[in-house]
């Protein structure tokens, strides 16, 4: 789960989109250096990386769509926003990642059973380290930016660069083999690793989104916050049923508070006013829906239904 942004929602916008362009840029270059590379070679293990490099160049391409999507205020329509665009986007992408995974494996397969030899090692492997030091510094870039936007769609950008670290150094230690014993089918091996990389990969990116879209609850850290808080307000007398939700970037907190039947309306929601923005305080931008009970009434509860 990702942390609240830090900034304010203009410098999460600027952030995230410099960070897709990067993405997408750093991508590009790294593809057609591969391409190059493994029609040189005729390694499978740089052909793979090459195919991860054009599912990136996708994914950073929708990220961006969805960024700038997202990036829109709330409307008549969409009054919680369109923060879940990311979402969204991941989900496609994680599909891509997969789709590419899968077709690795089919050509791995076949070159077990047709192995074929490689030509000069050195090429991919001085490709493949540069093409490691770049991605390091995208991946130092995007975790920067994550962390400050909690952007769901550059978390999965990172994600895939990150599996593309340990699968840069894999294939260089794959030529590297190969160079030294001539074992050619350590190549496909290394091929058929990155390929179940992507494919797990895919699904932490499909289980995250679809976890943010069907509004799964916040850490257990962020609703215990949140009851912390409420209850040490002195004239708080209890809360119950509280929710709570992603909006894609943004937190939704909603949940009974529990206040002194005696109180005018008036005065109970002054009293509301002061846990609203305590709650704002602490997780900036965040939308909270609060509902006034008066302390003891015996009703239907959420959490009662919750417990059974």
């Amino acid at each position: 789960m990702l942390l609240q942004p830090s900034v304010d929602r203009k410098q999460i916008n600027h952030l995230k989109k410099i960070a897709v362009i990067a993405s997408v840029s750093v991508s590009a270059g790294l593809a057609i250096l591969k391409l190059l590379a493994s029609l040189y070679t005729g390694s499978l293990a740089v052909l793979s990386s090459m195919v991860d490099s054009l599912s990136d160049i996708f994914s950073s391409l929708i990220s961006f769509i969805a960024v700038k999507f997202s990036s829109q205020p709330a409307s008549v329509e969409h009054r919680y926003g369109f923060g879940k665009a990311e979402a969204l986007s991941a989900l496609v992408q994680s599909a891509f990642i997969a789709g590419s995974g899968v077709f690795m494996v089919y050509e791995g397969a076949n070159r077990f059973i047709a192995p074929r030899p490689i030509g000069d090692t050195a090429v991919g492997i001085a490709v493949m380290a540069a093409s490691t030091a770049i991605t390091f510094v995208l991946i130092a870039f995007q975790k920067y930016v994550v962390k400050k936007t909690a952007s769901l769609a550059v978390a999965a950008d990172s994600a895939h660069y990150l599996v593309d670290i340990v699968t840069n150094l894999s294939i260089m230690v794959s030529l590297i083999v190969v160079r030294l014993f001539g074992f050619y089918w350590f190549d496909t091996l290394a091929a058929l690793i990155v390929s179940f990389y992507l494919l797990v990969n895919a699904y932490k990116i499909a289980r995250e989104a679809i976890a943010l879209l069907m509004d799964k609850e916040l850490p257990d850290e962020v609703r215990q916050t949140i009851l912390n808080l409420v209850n040490s307000c002195d004239f708080c007398r209890g809360i119950h049923d509280l929710r709570t939700r992603d909006l894609g970037g943004i937190y939704m907190f909603e949940f009974h508070l529990e206040l002194d039947g005696a109180l005018s309306l008036y005065h109970a929601h002054e009293l509301t006013d002061v846990v609203d923005n305590k709650i704002k305080d602490l997780y900036p931008g965040s939308q909270v829906i609060i509902h006034q009970d008066p302390a003891g009434l015996d009703e239907e509860r959420l959490d009662n239904y919750l417990a059974r």
